[in-house]
C-alpha cells in the first residue's frame, strides 16, 4: 500500500513539477498606501511637507513607505517621481532601499532634481524581488528654485536699461529676458505684468503693442513665494513724422569750400535734433536745431550723415542718411616699412604712390621739408622722421594736399638676432629641423628695439655655429639639420658694415630612424632553474645601452641577457642624450591552465565504445597510461578503456602534467529513496556520473515548503551530510538537475529513517 502524501505536500508537488526547475517560491508584496510625505528625519522637525520648494540651500525630503507580504532577499524598494503632469512613463527615481525587507513601515530620503518644476508631481513605490508597484499620490507642488535673483528685460534682449521705449503708430515692441544662459532659459515658466495686471503669457519673451508698465518674475507656482520682480520699462504710443534729410543741390565739395547746410524735412521748433556722421553725434541734441552746417575746413568732413528727431506726441526716429564726399579726394601710400635702419656710409629708399592728378611732391624730415625732394622716391642716408605731402595740380580741387604715414629710420647702436625652429620639431623624436633667422631688432641708443628684419635681412651675412665651433658652407638665413650626428646647441652670427650681431642659442637633439628589435629564446618562465635569452640584432659592440625589466635597470654589459624573472623586458640604446628604445617582450610565469582540455571533469564513455579527447594550449603533447607507456602524441587521444591516463604537455621548454581519469558511463537510474541510517548502504542520495562532478551541471533540492536545501554544481554524491539533521521519520524532497540550457532530470527523495 503506498503511503499518501498530505494535501499540501500533493499540491506543492504537482505544481512544482508543472512549472519545471526554474520554479521560484512565490513571495508577495502589497503597499497599503501611497508614499506619504513625512517629517524631516534629520533636523528633527515634527512638520510634514505640503509642497516641496527646494534650492542651493535646502533640499531634503522624506516619505513614509507602508507595506505587507514577504520580501525576497534581493528585494529593493524603489521611490519614483512622475513628470510635471502626473505620467509615470519615463519616471525618476529619487532613491533606492535595500535593507527594509523586513520593515513594513519606513521613511524614504530624497532631493529633488534641479530641473524639477511643475505643481502635477505625482510618487510611487516599487519592489523589485516581488515586483509590486503602490498606488500614485496626490499630486504636489515641486519645484526646485535654481534661479532667485532679479530677472532683466530688454528690447529684442539687447541688453540695455531703456526704462521707457516707444512703440510707433501701433508698432510692436518684444521684451525678453536676457540674463539667463540660453541653455536653460526656456525651461522655466514667467509670470509677465502689465501695470500690475498678470498677462497670460508665460515664455521668456512677450510682443505688445499696450502701453504700460511691464515686469517679470520667474513662476515657481505655489513655491513663487516673494520672488523679485525685473527692471521695469514703460511702453508707450506715438507718431511717426517720417523724419529724412532733404536731399542737397550738391554732395561733393572740395576742401575749404562752402557747402550747402543739411536740413530736416520736418521743421519744428518743439521738436529736439541730433545730427550724426558715420554713426558718431557732431552735433549735439538742440530744440529746434533742424540744421547743420558741413564744416569743410575740417579735413574729415566727407560722411554719411543722418538727424534724429525726438518730440511729445511723436516717435523718435533716426534720418536716412545723406553721403557727402571729398571731391579732391585721392590717396597717397608709402611702399616701404614703417620701420627701416640705414647704417651709417649707407643710403636707403623711400617710396609712395598716390592717385592724385599731376601731383606735386614734398618730401619731409623731422617735419622739415627737404630741399629738391619733389619725386615719388627719395634716398636717404640719416635716422628722422619721414613722410612726403602730394598736392594735387590738375582736375577738380586742384588746391588739395594730402601726407603720407611716416616712416621712422633709425641709426643703431648695435643689432640682435633671434633665432627659432622653422619646421615642427620635438626633441629626440623629429629626424630633422631647419633653423632660421626669423627676427632682427636695431638696437637704439635709449635702450629700445625696432624689428627690422623685413628691411635689414639680406644686409647681414651670416655665419652658422654648433657650439663655438663655426660651421663651414653655412652662410644663408637658415640651417638643415638631417641626421643626429649633427645634434648640438646652434647659433648664428652675422656681419654688415661696422656692426656686428649674435643670436641665442638653440638645441637640437634630433632621434634616429633606425629600428631596434630584440627577441627571446621563449616567453614563458618555467621555474628558477630556466633560463631564457633575450638578444637583438643590432650590433651592440661600443654603444651604450641598458636591459631593463618593468622599467628598471638589470644590466647594461651583456650584450645577450639571461631572463631568470618574470617581466616585460626591453633594451635601450643611448644616441646622444636620445634613447633608441626597443620593443617589449613579456615573459609570462608557467601558468598550468594555459593547457586546455575539451571535457569537463572525467571522460565517461559507455563501455564498448570510445572517447576522442583534444588538448590545446601546448606546443608537444604526450598521452601516458597508468602504467606510464606512451599511448598517444599529439593534441589528441582516443580513449577505449576506463583507467587512470596522464598528460605531459610542453608550452617552449616548460613542461604541464594533467591527471585524466577515464571511466565507463553508469547506466543505473536516479534514486527516489534513501536511507541514511549510518550503515554505509545507501545512506547518500548518488547519482549517475553523467551528472556528478559537472560544473556545468547544477543539482538543486528543496524540502516540501519549497525551501533550498542544496544549490550545487559538482555535486559529489554527498547529500545528505552526516550533520543533516531531519525532523520527521519519512521526508519528501525534491530536485532538480540542469545546465545551461535545459532541465536534465527531475523529480523526489524519499528519505527513510
Amino acid at each position: 500500500m503506498k503511503t499518501k502524501l498530505p494535501h499540501a505536500t500533493s499540491v506543492f508537488l504537482i505544481v512544482f513539477l508543472f512549472i519545471g526547475a526554474s520554479q521560484v517560491f512565490a513571495q508577495t508584496i502589497a503597499f497599503t498606501d501611497p508614499p506619504m510625505p513625512a517629517p524631516n528625519q534629520n533636523n528633527g522637525s515634527t512638520n510634514v511637507w505640503p509642497r516641496a520648494c527646494a534650492s542651493s540651500a535646502f533640499n531634503d525630503y522624506f516619505v513614509t513607505v507602508n507595506w505587507v507580504g514577504t520580501a525576497n532577499t534581493n528585494n529593493e524598494f524603489i521611490l519614483e517621481l512622475s513628470n510635471n503632469s502626473g505620467s509615470f512613463s519615463a519616471p525618476t527615481e529619487l532613491d533606492r532601499v535595500t535593507d527594509k525587507n523586513s520593515n513594513f513601515e519606513f521613511f524614504m530620503n530624497f532631493v529633488l532634481p534641479t530641473n524639477t518644476r511643475g505643481n502635477g508631481y505625482k510618487m510611487r513605490v516599487r519592489s523589485t524581488s516581488p515586483a509590486a508597484t503602490s498606488t500614485a499620490s496626490d499630486a504636489y507642488a515641486m519645484y526646485y528654485l535654481s534661479f532667485n535673483s532679479n530677472l532683466h528685460i530688454s528690447p529684442n534682449g539687447d541688453g540695455t536699461t531703456p526704462g521707457n521705449v516707444q512703440a510707433c503708430d501701433g508698432s510692436s515692441v518684444t521684451l525678453t529676458v536676457d540674463n539667463l544662459p540660453a541653455s536653460s532659459i526656456n525651461t522655466y515658466q514667467y509670470a509677465w505684468y502689465r501695470s500690475g495686471t498678470r498677462l497670460t503669457e508665460t515664455g521668456p519673451s512677450i510682443q505688445t503693442t499696450g502701453t504700460g508698465d511691464y515686469y517679470v518674475y520667474v513662476d515657481y507656482g505655489d513655491c513663487t513665494g516673494s520672488n523679485p520682480e525685473s527692471n521695469h520699462i514703460v511702453i508707450n504710443i506715438g507718431t511717426s513724422v517720417d523724419i529724412s534729410i532733404n536731399t542737397p543741390s550738391n554732395t561733393a565739395f572740395c576742401a575749404g569750400e562752402t557747402a550747402e547746410t543739411l536740413q530736416a524735412n520736418v521743421q519744428n521748433s518743439n521738436y529736439s535734433y541730433t545730427w550724426y556722421k558715420d554713426g558718431v553725434q557732431v552735433q549735439a541734441k538742440q530744440i529746434g536745431g533742424f540744421t547743420y552746417a558741413i564744416n569743410t575746413n575740417d579735413a574729415t568732413f566727407a560722411g554719411s550723415y543722418t538727424v534724429k528727431v525726438e518730440g511729445p506726441g511723436i516717435c523718435t526716429e533716426t534720418s536716412s542718411p545723406i553721403n557727402i564726399t571729398n571731391a579732391g579726394a585721392f590717396t597717397v601710400s608709402k611702399t616701404n616699412a614703417d620701420s627701416m635702419v640705414v647704417l651709417p656710409e649707407q643710403t636707403t629708399t623711400l617710396n609712395a604712390t598716390t592717385t592724385a592728378n599731376s601731383p606735386n611732391y614734398q618730401w619731409y624730415r623731422n617735419s622739415t621739408a627737404i630741399p629738391n625732394s619733389n619725386t615719388s622716391s627719395l634716398e636717404i642716408s640719416q635716422a628722422g622722421t619721414y613722410y612726403v605731402a602730394v598736392t594735387q595740380t590738375g582736375g577738380t580741387c586742384s588746391s588739395t594736399t594730402i601726407n603720407s604715414e611716416r616712416t621712422e629710420v633709425v641709426s643703431p647702436n648695435s643689432f640682435r638676432f633671434e633665432i627659432d625652429y622653422a619646421t615642427a620639431y620635438e626633441s629626440c623624436s623629429s629626424s630633422s629641423i631647419v633653423l632660421e633667422v626669423n627676427q632682427i631688432y636695431a638696437e637704439l641708443t635709449d635702450g629700445s628695439e625696432i624689428d627690422v628684419t623685413s628691411d635689414s635681412a639680406t644686409n647681414f651675412t651670416y655665419q652658422w655655429k654648433k657650439g663655438a665651433a663655426s660651421i663651414a658652407s653655412e652662410n644663408s638665413q637658415s640651417i638643415s639639420l638631417t641626421s643626429n650626428t649633427e645634434n648640438g646647441n646652434y647659433s648664428v652670427e652675422g656681419v654688415s658694415g661696422s656692426f656686428n650681431a649674435t643670436s641665442n642659442s638653440l638645441p637640437v637633439q634630433l632621434g634616429t630612424n633606425e629600428t631596434l628589435t630584440i627577441t627571446s629564446t621563449s616567453t614563458v618562465y618555467c621555474s628558477a632553474s630556466d633560463s631564457i635569452v633575450l638578444s637583438s640584432t643590432t650590433n651592440l659592440t661600443g654603444e651604450d645601452f641598458v636591459w631593463e625589466r618593468n622599467g628598471t635597470t638589470v644590466n647594461n654589459t651583456e650584450i645577450e641577457l639571461i631572463a631568470t624573472q618574470p617581466g616585460t623586458y626591453r633594451l635601450v640604446v643611448e644616441k646622444g642624450i636620445c634613447p633608441l628604445t626597443s620593443n617589449e617582450i613579456t615573459i609570462a610565469p608557467l601558468d598550468p591552465n594555459l593547457i586546455t582540455l575539451d571535457i569537463d571533469g572525467d571522460v565517461i564513455f559507455p563501455e564498448g565504445s570510445s572517447k576522442t579527447v583534444n588538448a590545446n594550449g601546448g606546443t608537444a603533447y604526450r598521452w601516458l597510461n597508468a602504467n606510464s607507456v606512451e599511448i598517444a602524441t599529439g593534441p589528441s587521444v582516443t580513449f577505449t578503456e576506463e583507467g587512470n591516463y596522464v598528460l605531459i604537455a610542453n608550452i617552449d621548454n616548460c613542461e604541464i602534467s594533467k591527471s585524466i581519469e577515464v571511466t565507463y558511463l553508469d547506466l543505473f537510474n536516479i534514486p527516489n529513496v534513501i536511507t541514511p541510517n549510518g550503515d554505509g548502504s545507501n545512506d547518500q542520495w548518488v547519482i549517475p556520473n553523467s551528472y556528478s562532478n559537472k560544473s556545468d551541471v547544477r543539482v538543486t533540492i528543496y524540502n516540501a515548503k519549497g525551501v533550498e536545501v542544496l544549490n550545487n554544481t559538482n555535486y559529489q554524491n554527498n547529500w545528505p551530510e552526516s550533520s543533516t539533521a531531519f525532523n520527521a521519520q519519512n521526508q519528501v524532497f525534491y530536485y532538480v538537475i540542469k545546465n545551461a540550457t535545459e532541465t536534465l532530470k527531475q523529480g523526489t527523495i524519499t528519505v527513510i529513517r
